[in-house]
């Protein structure tokens, strides 16, 4: 007796069409998943439309209205009812997908967005008359005129009324508002010529401005400097090293902070392929590897940088929103990355942050100024101000040395042994002979606390940690040494076998000629299985299957691992600590200047192996004004 599968349904499943309103419900669920994507996709629109300046006014965090307002081209009467329907567009003629030179392409947002909210939109070209048409849950209404000078106003009200469950899972209102922020950000980097003014008009009126920049003048980089600095503020721009490199067919260009200059999260890392922000792993994992040697894992370099290339070496297509791409040779846009970005940070030399120099000054506070000596005329809290004439450098010279205690009288020089605070002066003969004149750190004048030179600077005076600074030399100095004579592998008398699955196997071996030139020799030993021949010898006694497990680890997640070389630089690092000048230790006055001339010589000695400043530049002008001289 033949019994019935209770696996498989009696009654088959129907294929029907999809309706074109539930097609574009689907789309908006790609394409908009948030306020913030609508107003992406609506701003990336104005900008192919050729706008110069762009406006965008939210309410709610976008949730109820969006508008943006644009100087663009503008769209015909005709034309409109086509901007609403699902695949048209203006950008591409269908015949190469890859030869993109604009944001959009798909022709989604318009539709996807009048299926999932209140849409609509007035535009205007020329001298013809404006019009306006409405999509309201999919359903269009008919071209109406409308009043208008010229551009295009797309108005977006109550995003996801018709698919009440996405809003569920919208954000609060100031999230998704700072997500929108975060958004038109972006794009102005990415337009530096173009002028943005973003509006929160919740409650109804003219609202408040909460971003506005006006378009940048000037050649390229001048435009991008100015843009990041209003955007990124003044400090990233007074701390950026400029880029600019190319390597077939592709060039890099931007702005990348000093290491001093670092942050604790990824958030100031803006990436940009043909003026386009995506947040990619290859890009990421990059920058991430051009500052290895030079941050801590805890810090984050900030940078923003822009790719450009012929549109036929990068595919935008591979992600509904258009954030991931993929390089035709992703080796070669790493490459350029690194390797541009080290070059910028070799020739900044010694060069460390401005912004070490202000927290140092910001450190300093006025005397109190309370009941006793204060007076009418100075606020409450605050230092007097005193007012009065520089002396010239021969009564400064003069006045130093009728002040000086003569060599043979007893003084405070007896007594320094017996305190922590003394300081070492420096040879007479030295002081006098070696000039501050011409030397970006300075001349060597006193040490403090057994540990830190005070060198003059023409402008000022340089506090140097004595023992970072020289970690710092003599970590480069054996780095130099492993890369001109490699690194030594110590072979496993007996290889030690590591069973992975196929694809893991497969993966890692992709790797292996460069872990080999770290003194990890890995080999396919049939099926999933590996055989690890040779460690590097300076780690010593190594777990080799833990080892492999966490390079496979770093792989998947960001696509490199950079485990074997951080494991061989922590060595270098310990080595160069151990090998430095003490805290402590007594230095002679050749001894410091010899260290400063070195530092001025040696690329990134303005931090030491953890990514902290090395010295500390303060210029007179500071000075004064913690005296009140100014």
């Amino acid at each position: 007796m033949p019994v019935d599968n209770p696996n498989i349904s009696q009654d088959l499943p129907v294929i029907r069409q999809l309706d074109d309103a539930a097609i574009n419900r689907i789309a908006a669920g790609e394409v908009v998943e948030r306020p913030a994507s609508a107003v992406k996709e609506l701003v990336e629109n104005a900008i192919d439309a050729g706008s110069r300046r762009i406006e965008i006014a939210y309410a709610d965090g976008g949730k109820t209205i969006i508008r943006i307002t644009d100087d663009g081209c503008g769209i015909t009467e005709e034309q409109l009812p086509l901007a609403l329907s699902r695949h048209a567009t203006s950008k591409i003629d269908g015949t190469d997908l890859l030869d993109i030179h604009t944001f959009g392409f798909r022709g989604e947002a318009l539709p996807s967005l009048g299926a999932v909210g209140r849409l609509s939109i007035t535009s205007r070209v020329g001298k013809a008359p404006a019009a306006q048409i409405s999509v309201e849950g999919g359903a269009m209404s008919a071209v109406k005129p409308a009043a208008l000078s010229g551009g295009t106003i797309v108005e977006l009200r109550d995003l996801f009324y018709a698919t009440p469950a996405r809003l569920k899972f919208m954000r609060s209102d100031r999230a998704e508002a700072q997500a929108i922020t975060d958004v038109v950000k972006r794009l102005a980097m990415a337009e530096p010529f173009v002028g943005f003014t973003l509006r929160d008009v919740t409650g109804g009126g003219e609202g408040r401005v909460t971003f506005r920049v006006e378009a940048e003048n000037g050649d390229l980089f001048d435009a991008l400097h100015g843009r990041l600095a209003r955007i990124l503020g003044k400090e990233f721009a007074e701390n950026a090293l400029k880029i600019d490199a190319e390597r077939e067919g592709l060039r890099l260009i931007g702005y990348a902070a000093l290491p001093t200059y670092s942050r604790g999260s990824s958030v100031a890392q803006y990436l940009f392929v043909n003026g386009r922000p995506v947040k990619d792993k290859l890009l990421v994992g990059a920058l991430r590897g051009a500052y290895f040697d030079y941050l801590s894992r805890d810090r984050h370099p900030a940078a923003a940088l822009f790719i450009d290339c012929d549109p036929h070496l990068v595919d935008v297509n591979v992600h509904p929103a258009k954030s991931e791409v993929r390089f035709r040779d992703p080796g070669l846009a790493r490459g350029l990355i690194v390797s541009s970005l080290r070059h910028a940070l070799a020739e900044a030399g010694h060069r460390a942050s401005t912004t070490v120099a202000g927290a140092t000054l910001d450190s300093f506070r006025p005397e109190p100024m309370g009941a006793l000596g204060a007076t009418p005329y100075v606020p409450q809290g605050q230092a007097r101000v005193y007012q009065m004439d520089r002396p010239s450098l021969g009564a400064r010279t003069a006045a130093y040395h009728a002040q000086a205690p003569l060599p043979q009288e007893p003084g405070f020089a007896d007594l320094t042994e017996a305190y922590s605070a003394r300081v070492e002066s420096v040879e007479t003969e030295v002081s006098q002979e070696v000039p501050a004149e011409g030397l970006p750190l300075g001349a060597a004048r006193a040490q403090v606390h057994e540990n830190y030179i005070v060198a003059q600077t023409e402008t000022g005076m340089v506090i140097v940690d004595q023992h970072a600074a020289h970690e710092r030399l003599v970590y480069e100095k054996l780095k130099r040494q492993m890369a001109e004579n490699g690194v030594a592998a110590q072979a496993l008398l007996i290889p030690e076998i590591v069973e992975l699955s196929e694809g893991d196997c497969a993966r890692i071996m992709t790797v292996a000629e460069a872990l080999s030139k770290l003194g990890l020799t890995i080999e396919a030993f049939g099926g999933g299985a590996v055989a690890v021949r040779e460690t590097p010898a300076l780690l010593g006694e190594v777990n080799a299957k833990a080892m492999v497990l966490d390079i496979l680890d770093e792989l998947d997640d960001q696509g490199e691992s950079m485990l074997v070389q951080a494991k061989l630089e922590a060595i270098l690092s310990r080595v160069a600590c151990h090998g430095s000048i003490r805290s402590g230790r007594r230095m002679r006055g050749e001894e410091m200047n010899a260290l400063l001339r070195e530092m001025e010589a040696t690329p990134h000695s303005g931090q030491c192996n953890h990514g902290r400043p090395t010295y500390v530049e303060l210029k007179l002008a500071d000075i004064e004004r913690l005296f009140g001289r100014t």
